[in-house]
């Protein structure tokens, strides 16, 4: 049981680490497109809601493909005026009472309504409402969809290693 538990931790921050390294490749071709972006603009007056979107898109895919990325490497956001002066095992309790009773239900939710969120603009052929815009609106929320599954799936996987650990396992 232990080693199939240690498998599926392995596995799932194998993918969300792979997922969130290639996203954030992401981030450079966003920086370029905003510099195209700004020399049309103010160089040659020419602007585009189609570059506009498109930096959009790229930030908002970049963001949530890397949120599970920073939970596996800790490099998440948290208080820890506190948390820091504890020990080992209670910052373990802390992290995995935070799992299970913030983290997973929040997640679960947001996750279980995205996926309709991305069919009803799938259904709609959802597009940008300004002509010039980006077709295909809904690949963006299917982009919500997965990294918010990925960032479930972590804090399921983060719990589990929290708990083995706690139960002695070393190596997890």
């Amino acid at each position: 049981m232990k080693s199939a538990l240690v498998l599926l931790i392995r596995v799932v921050e194998a993918t969300n680490t792979w997922v969130g390294k290639a996203a954030s490749w992401l981030y450079p071709v966003l920086m370029l497109v905003i510099v195209v972006n700004v020399i049309l603009r103010y160089g040659f007056s020419l602007g585009s809601i189609m570059l506009e979107e498109l930096q959009w898109h790229l930030y908002s895919v970049g963001f949530l493909l890397c949120l599970a990325y920073a939970y596996v490497d800790d490099a998440h956001v948290r208080v820890d005026v506190l948390y820091l002066q504890l020990s080992e095992r209670k910052q373990m309790w802390i992290d995995f009472f935070g799992c299970v009773f913030l983290l997973i239900p929040f997640t679960a939710f947001l996750t279980w309504d995205a996926w309709p969120y991305f069919l009803d603009s799938l259904a709609f052929n959802e597009r940008s409402p300004v002509p010039s815009g980006l077709p295909a609106r809904y690949f963006i929320k299917l982009v919500l969809f997965i990294g918010l599954l990925l960032l479930l799936l972590q804090g399921i996987v983060t719990a589990l290693k929290k708990l083995l650990q706690l139960a002695g396992y070393e190596r997890v």
